[in-house]
């Protein structure tokens, strides 16, 4: 079985916890902030887990995390 390749724009974007969970940065952080509220934009610095639907795919993807 030959090795696997890591897909380097999610090593880049998902890091796991030490209970193996995979931990994210949230979305609409980036721009047109000025309609957003400052508790809004607060609560999007916070790292959340990826949703348990999606995990599956995440570790075929990060073979190596």
């Amino acid at each position: 079985m030959p090795k696997l390749k890591t897909k380097r724009a999610a090593a880049k974007r998902f890091k796991v916890t030490g209970t193996g969970k995979l931990k994210r940065s949230k979305a609409y952080r980036r721009h047109i902030l000025t309609k957003k509220t400052t508790k809004n934009k607060r609560n999007l610095r916070k790292a959340t887990t990826v949703d348990a639907s999606n995990v599956k795919t995440m570790k075929k993807v990060l073979p190596y995390l």
